[in-house]
This record gives structure tokens, C-alpha cells and sequence, in this order.
């Protein structure tokens, strides 16, 4: 029997993803019940989407409940080495999205912040300082619409 590669994606493997994406707290049992497997074997299944970063399993909050009063999507236009500023603009704390994207930016990302000072204060003194950062666009949000994670599998 031909051993599959751990990148690769099985029905069972989908259907556990959907199932963790409809409630990430479901049991193993749960699971295994849906998908037709043993609870040891959904356990394992779960464990390896994860090391192999298919999956994570995560509490997504409101920023807004926990302090953070300012949320802006940042574009970026590099000049030089794109991933070097990837690089530096990842390591930044408060960013916790970032793209490359085609288009009138190199980059995208997404900073959740405590207030319009913090969020002045990271663009000034962090972001406007890397080197091959040559402008920058700040969208600021004024309300979250929609926010949805799960997208099913293919």
C-alpha cells in the first residue's frame, strides 16, 4: 500500500477540516463519528494537519471586547528586497496578517491596535523605518461586516 505524502489531503482529512471549522472545540469523538474513523486515529489526523500547519486551532476574538479600538489594513509599496521587508513588517507584534499581493501595493497587512496614537506610533516608528518601505496607504475600519473562517475544503 502506497504511503501518502504528509502534504497531501485525504476525504477523511477534509472532512475533519470542515467539521473544525464549523466548531473548533468539537470532540475527537464527535468527529470520529461523523467521519467513520476511531477517535485515536482523528486524534492523530489532527495532530499532523496541525504540525504541518493545514490547520490551526485557535479562540479568534473581538478586539474590540479586549481593548484594541483601532483595526487598519496597511498598504505597502517596497523598493529592493520584498521578503526582507516581509521579513521585518512580520516580526512586528501587532501585525497579525500580511500578504504579498499583485496590484498597486507589494504588500498587505492587517494591525490591530489600542487607539489612533498606537497605531500612529507603530506606523511612524516601526513601519516607516524599514528599509525598502517607500509609501504606505492606512485604512482604518470603521466597522467589521462580515468575519468568517470557514471556507470548506476542495
Amino acid at each position: 500500500m502506497a504511503r501518502r505524502s504528509p502534504d497531501e489531503l485525504d476525504d477523511a482529512d477534509k472532512a475533519i477540516i470542515e467539521l473544525l471549522q464549523q466548531d473548533g472545540r468539537m470532540s475527537y469523538t464527535r468527529i470520529a463519528s461523523a467521519v467513520g474513523l476511531s477517535e485515536a486515529a482523528v486524534r492523530q489526523r489532527v495532530q499532523r494537519l496541525v504540525d504541518n500547519n493545514v490547520v490551526q486551532i485557535v479562540a479568534v476574538t473581538d478586539p474590540l471586547r479586549l481593548g484594541f479600538r483601532r483595526q487598519a489594513m496597511v498598504g505597502v509599496k517596497t523598493e529592493g528586497d520584498i521578503s526582507a521587508v516581509a521579513d521585518l513588517l512580520a516580526a512586528i507584534p501587532e501585525v497579525d496578517y500580511l500578504v504579498f499581493v499583485s496590484g498597486s501595493y507589494d504588500l498587505l497587512f492587517e494591525i490591530v491596535c489600542e487607539d489612533d496614537e498606537h497605531l500612529l506610533s507603530i506606523l511612524n516608528e516601526k513601519v516607516r523605518t524599514i528599509p525598502g518601505v517607500r509609501t504606505t496607504d492606512t485604512y482604518t475600519y470603521l466597522r467589521l461586516h462580515k468575519q468568517t473562517y470557514a471556507w470548506g475544503t476542495r
